[in-house]
């Protein structure tokens, strides 16, 4: 079938069974239950309404009221042990020699209730930029990290940022790995650094041709890392020791050809060097777990976890070197699944004979920036009204950009939502769920947004010492004040 004729076929697909349902009478719960294995680990309905994670949705929202951004922190260490133990099977499945370390990348959600959390759970950081290293000396000073910690230092590095490494080792952090980006970085550490430190250097991935670009910008060419070696760190092992190939794919961890032929370069690059360099012991595979963004969401973690653990292993066995040690740095997949964006429908508007609109109290572009800028399709379900009607709509949000709008199906631009009418005693909401990652850093966190719409109150849901769940207000509504402020009318 042609892509085209797909397109159509999809399209008409859905109408007809638009139409259908007209004489069928089904509710938003007959349709999902219809439609997907339900309820899930994090989903369930009870008396109508939505839980998510066992919490009552509809409560919280009577309780703060909404626009509201909720973060289930548990779900943080959910993530991590469930990585922990599937690394655990693997490794005995294939009677694996090396040790795993997770690592937390920061630039998911720098928020110290986020990374405070993830740090309970016996992990080690990724950083990105100079200011991280500012993030490590305050978790250092609250006793959240110590000096053997892993400090995995990442990105294209600016002098601040190669200073404030060189801080870190100098102060008697044994474990802060600087990942060389490029040939010219390692002279700053030889200038600055004063003790003998460690070293990674990242292998520039070949990007799916889908990309624009063939070949990532960050990293070294795969043929240029053994020349550098021998040039540049053998010789010098008192002074620093290549301990580390890193390497990120920028599509995540997928089962198909071009993934496993880029691992395996990496791989078999290990085994080269480590013949020639005993001190190299860790491959990093860097991130890109998937997180549940539909209830389809399907995704063999085991699967992939033994198949990377058994190619490593193969490898290492066929060129008789010993096994490495195994780092990753899941950002999405430690705090992705732990937050929840939640809206009202504030009115809803028939534009044509096609389309209804449901106007939210917010807007995607500066709440959920990732619909707009990439086309992320987040996992969207009603909070209550699960035994009303249904029917297609559009999601519209509140500024005045054409763009402001939430596409959920590829093909028609509209989702499935219960229907709303002006005698309903109560608004409809909606939840855009698993939106832990990325979105506050990318909006600008309490910054200025687009036609001045205020960032949403902020919600943290934990554990007290007794184990008992508890809600609390991080951060109100932001207000005109603040940002006026920032925009010069208040001094």
């Amino acid at each position: 079938m042609s892509k085209f004729v797909g397109k159509h076929f999809l399209s008409l697909k859905f109408t007809l069974y638009s139409d259908v349902n007209q004489y069928m009478n089904n509710t938003y719960t007959d349709l999902v239950s219809q439609t997907f294995n339900f309820p899930q680990e994090d989903f369930e309905v009870q008396e109508n309404n939505l839980l998510f994670n066992g919490i009552d949705l509809r409560a919280l929202i009577d309780k703060y009221g909404t626009p509201m951004k909720v973060s289930y922190l548990p779900k943080i260490g959910m993530q991590i042990n469930k990585a922990k133990k599937m690394f655990e099977n693997a490794f005995k499945k294939h009677r694996y020699e090396g040790k795993y370390n997770y690592c937390y990348c920061t630039k998911s959600s720098h928020f110290a209730f986020v990374v405070e959390e993830a740090l309970k759970h016996d992990i080690h950081l990724e950083t990105s930029y100079a200011y991280d290293i500012e993030i490590i000396k305050k978790l250092y000073e609250k006793k959240k990290v110590n000096k053997d910690t892993f400090i995995i230092c990442n990105g294209f590095k600016q002098k601040l940022y190669t200073r404030n490494i060189a801080s870190l080792i100098n102060s008697g952090f044994k474990n802060v790995i600087p990942i060389l980006d490029n040939k010219d970085e390692l002279i700053n550490y030889k200038r600055s650094v004063k003790q003998p430190f460690k070293l990674g250097i990242r292998i520039a991935a070949e990007e799916e041709p889908s990309f624009p670009f063939y070949t990532s910008r960050l990293g070294f060419r795969a043929r240029d890392v053994l020349e550098f070696y021998v040039d540049q760190i053998e010789g010098n092992e008192d002074k620093f020791q290549l301990k580390m190939l890193h390497i990120f794919l920028n599509k995540g961890i997928k089962d198909d050809i071009y993934y496993w032929s880029e691992l395996n370069k990496v791989i078999n690059l290990y085994c080269q060097l480590k013949k020639i360099c005993p001190e190299l012991d860790s491959i990093n595979i860097g991130g890109g777990f998937p997180i549940k963004h539909s209830l389809a969401f399907e995704y063999d973690y085991q699967f992939m976890i033994n198949e990377i653990v058994g190619n490593i292993k193969k490898a290492c066995k066929k060129n008789k070197v010993p096994m490495p040690n195994i780092f990753t740095e899941f950002g999405s997949y430690t705090v992705g699944e732990s937050m929840a964006h939640i809206y009202s429908v504030i009115g809803h508007k028939v534009q044509n004979d096609r389309e209804i609109w449901y106007m939210i109290d917010s807007s995607f572009i500066t709440t959920l920036p990732d619909t707009w800028g990439i086309g992320e399709k987040f996992l969207m379900l009603p909070i209550n009204k699960w035994d009303k009607e249904y029917q297609r709509v559009v999601l519209g949000g509140i500024t005045c950009d054409s763009h402001d709008y939430y596409d959920s199906e590829e093909h028609v631009n509209e989702v499935f939502l219960p229907k709303v009418s002006e005698d309903d005693k109560e608004p409809l909401y909606l939840g855009f769920f698993h939106t832990g990652a990325y979105q506050d850093q990318i909006s600008g966190y309490g910054g200025i947004k687009h036609c001045l719409i205020p960032s949403p109150k902020h919600i943290i849901i934990e554990k007290d010492k007794n184990g008992k769940l508890v809600d609390w207000v991080y951060a109100k509504e932001q207000s005109a004040q603040s940002m006026l402020k920032i925009l010069g009318y208040i001094k």
